[in-house]
């Protein structure tokens, strides 16, 4: 039997890498809607064999010379702790553990780290803004994240004058489906809303439609689009969107509950406490 709720009748594209979009999916019908599981990212942990592998061993083995170890997401937290573990049975102390977002740092703070996080914010700029991030001079930091992405972290901290290395812990990768599965998912289950919350999720699927006879995914563009940042918006314009909603943040709370107006959230959750 369908659960009740405010998003019965509503079909939600999920575009969490991998298992990462188990828990979205299961807050999405406990509403009463209908998700659709579609990752945008594929993530794969560098190996011994990786070609950046040599760059993060030489980082883990002076481990212990970083004043401050940054994680960019869960991801870099999961596999970034276990790489430390892999050099560091005992971990060294003195080291500042620091996660971008809620999220990260939780992930950070269940794996054993005394890890702390900006309370009000969950992006890089964010955590640029805090106290503990003017004063960095002479200071080596490690960036634990995925390969690519943006510099703004590494540029601002050398600006003040830190020595800041990267670590690369996973590649991102575009994931590959058919023709028929985007079709599917995207055009035949008639999604009322995308939730993505990443830029690059959101240029990984402009390619996978752009290269599948991309007229007839037309109606996308005119879909509400869910993100989690006024920067993930802008890409979002630019590319041609033409609802776009920013949620409060990029967790699976903040993501769904953007697609209801307050009164519905509010009604649907007063019954679940």
């Amino acid at each position: 039997m369908a659960v009740q709720g405010p998003l019965q009748g509503q079909s939600i594209l999920v575009t969490r890498p991998g298992d990462q979009n188990v828990a979205q999916c299961q807050l999405i019908e406990s509403l009463g809607g209908t998700a659709i599981s579609l990752p945008l990212l594929y993530l794969e942990a560098v190996t011994d064999d990786s070609e950046l592998y040599s760059a993060l061993k030489h980082c883990l083995l002076d481990l212990d010379l970083y004043a401050k170890v940054i994680f960019v997401s869960p991801n870099a937290a999961r596999l970034g702790a276990e790489k430390i573990d892999d050099y560091w049975p005992q971990r060294p102390v003195g080291i500042d553990w620091i996660g971008i977002g809620q999220q990260t740092t939780q992930q950070l703070q269940a794996l054993g780290f005394d890890a702390w996080c900006c309370a009000d914010g969950y992006d890089s700029e964010t955590l640029l803004a805090t106290p503990q991030m003017q004063q960095v001079e002479d200071q080596r930091i490690l960036i634990l994240r995925g390969d690519g992405g943006r510099d703004l972290m590494r540029d601002t901290l050398t600006a003040r004058g830190a020595k800041v290395d990267y670590g690369t812990v996973y590649y991102r990768r575009c994931p590959s489906y058919s023709e028929q599965t985007l079709k599917q998912k995207l055009v035949d289950a008639a999604p009322s809303a995308l939730l993505i919350t990443s830029g690059e999720g959101l240029t990984n699927l402009q390619t996978l439609i752009s290269g599948h006879l991309a007229g007839r995914f037309q109606t996308l563009y005119h879909t509400l689009l869910v993100v989690p940042s006024k920067r993930i918006a802008q890409i979002a314009e630019n590319l041609g969107y033409q609802q776009i909603k920013v949620a409060s943040g990029p967790d699976d709370y903040s993501m769904v509950r953007a697609i209801l107006p307050e009164m519905d959230w509010n009604s649907w959750h007063d019954k679940q406490i």
